[in-house]
């Protein structure tokens, strides 16, 4: 492995839960692919849970061409010859047939959660000596220290231009909700509809229909339907594609987000947004929201960010108040300015595509 030109990459994706798993392998496998140049072959474990995110998808193939990028069933990894990296995404562990095949072939690198927590620097980029080939780990991250955020050469820009493209003194609120179910979703329908100006809230096809149809007293909601509630007007969309999901953040005021994915794709959409941590235990997601409450808002000024950390924290632990919420609108110009200024800071940095790229080069010459 002296060269140390690594152009074929294999990306391997195990959905564990929702659609965070293979939206971000999507993203990036798209991303090497056409802006790196790179090969890449996709392996994933469940292509009907896969084609919500790539629409364009066939699940009764075992190989196909998608974007630049092959995508293959788990199960094909068994009879395939290892390419010169195979990117593990999340621990998902690799096919052991391939991993055998690997030998003195590819670079493995195990691509970890993305987390603002202090020692994510310390321990990104070190490598486990104790397998065969090594295993190298990269964790993505807020800092120049890890391993960079998902981002595309054009997204903050687009994004611009598309809130620039927002109708000017419109009093209504734009809202985008996306949530985990357990969260505080009645009391804060009930807080929009009780806020001192109208709120448009637009809710993509999730697993949240149920909660929204039990607040408005219905069985079932339908894609499409507009429900009113006093200041409040909930718009049921459908499943979006992650271009018409980018577009909606871009174009509403304050989005909702959660997991990694959307998270991420509300820091670049640069608007005030509220984040949900995949739920844990031991509290494990709140130390974790802390961590990032603290790297992202530490030059926030003191009312918005007083407003900023209860609002987040009552959503996570389900006591959220219409006080809280019309506190978080009273700060939103604030918060607004604070979060484009933090953004476009964040989009200075190199991404996680180009760092991985720029990482594989140095090991691959030590090799």
């Amino acid at each position: 492995m002296s060269n140390n030109v690594a152009k074929r990459w294999d990306v391997f994706c195990r959905i564990v839960d929702n659609f965070g798993d293979i939206g971000v392998c999507w993203r990036l496998s798209q991303q090497l692919a056409q802006e790196h140049h790179l090969q890449v072959r996709l392996f994933i474990d469940d292509l009907t849970v896969a084609s919500h995110i790539i629409p364009a998808l066939n699940c009764e193939l075992t190989s196909q061409v998608i974007h630049h990028v092959e995508i293959l069933t788990w199960q094909s990894a068994d009879t395939t010859h290892p390419a010169d990296v195979a990117l593990e995404t999340f621990s998902c562990e690799l096919p052991a047939n391939y991993l055998a095949e690997m030998q003195g072939i590819s670079t493995w690198i195990n691509l970890e959660y993305l987390s603002a927590e202090s020692w994510v620097a310390e321990f990104h980029a070190r490598s486990s000596n104790n397998t065969k080939p090594a295993r190298h780990f990269f964790f993505p991250g807020f800092t120049e220290a890890t391993g960079g955020l998902i981002r595309e050469a054009n997204i903050f820009q687009n994004n611009q231009l598309i809130a620039s493209q927002q109708p000017l003194g419109n009093e209504t609120l734009k809202v985008s909700l996306f949530c985990y179910p357990h969260a505080p979703i009645a009391d804060l329908l009930n807080a929009m509809a009780e806020s001192n100006q109208p709120i448009d809230c637009h809710v993509p096809t999730s697993r949240i229909f149920p909660k929204i149809a039990e607040f408005f007293h219905l069985d079932i909601i339908e894609t499409g339907s507009i429900l009113r509630k006093k200041n409040l007007t909930v718009h049921a969309l459908p499943f979006l594609s992650q271009a018409d999901y980018d577009q909606l953040l871009a174009s509403c005021d304050i989005n909702f987000v959660r997991g990694e994915d959307s998270w991420i794709r509300a820091i670049w959409a640069a608007k005030p947004f509220i984040w949900q941590p995949y739920l844990q235990t031991e509290n494990t997601h709140v130390t974790k929201l802390n961590a990032f409450l603290d790297l992202f808002y530490a030059d926030c000024e003191g009312y918005a960010k007083d407003a900023v950390y209860k609002m987040h924290l009552a959503w996570v632990s389900g006591n959220l108040t219409a006080d809280i919420w019309q506190n978080y609108l009273d700060a939103l110009n604030t918060t607004k300015s604070f979060t484009f200024t933090k953004a476009s800071q964040l989009a200075t940095q190199n991404d996680l595509a180009s760092k991985l790229v720029i990482f594989l080069q140095k090991v691959r010459v030590k090799v």
